[in-house]
């Protein structure tokens, strides 16, 4: 497994993973909701970010995480290469190499939220609203163990 920069080319696949991943673990999003953030997602939010995907040796995408600023804007494993250490790749990379030291993680999502916590970070402050302004919460973490 390797790391790599994303590129234009791979945004029908990592679209295509962002959706089976959030289907995966974002059950509390309504289906519209994901009607509404895809063409967000692919046509604004992929080109705001550094994007860095994660691939096997046969150069298949098994996730991918966005940068900016410091801020882990977006962190996506294929459902099938779940608890195989992608995200964990995926996060120690951007925290060696992009120097992101802060996420913001859906209060609902415990799986994100413990994976995070894991790895060293710690909740500082909430919102109580997503940053679309729907009634999903925001836990806002920041890395306090290296």
């Amino acid at each position: 497994m390797y790391t790599e920069r994303a590129t234009q080319a791979d945004y029908p696949q990592l679209i295509e993973l962002w959706e089976a991943s959030v289907r995966a673990t974002h059950d509390f999003l309504a289906e519209q909701d994901l009607v509404e953030l895809k063409p967000l997602i692919l046509e604004q939010y992929f080109a705001a970010v550094e994007l860095t995907v994660a691939k096997d040796t046969d150069a298949q995408i098994l996730g991918f995480i966005g940068v900016s600023e410091g801020n882990i804007e977006m962190l996506f494993i294929a459902p099938e290469s779940r608890g195989l250490g992608v995200g964990k790749l995926l996060t120690c990379y951007a925290i060696s190499c992009q120097q992101a030291t802060r996420v913001d993680v859906n209060e609902q999502n415990e799986q994100a939220l413990g994976f995070y916590q894991h790895l060293g970070f710690s909740v500082i402050g909430r919102s109580p609203q997503d940053g679309q302004g729907k009634p999903y919460p925001l836990l806002h973490m920041e890395l306090t163990v290296v």
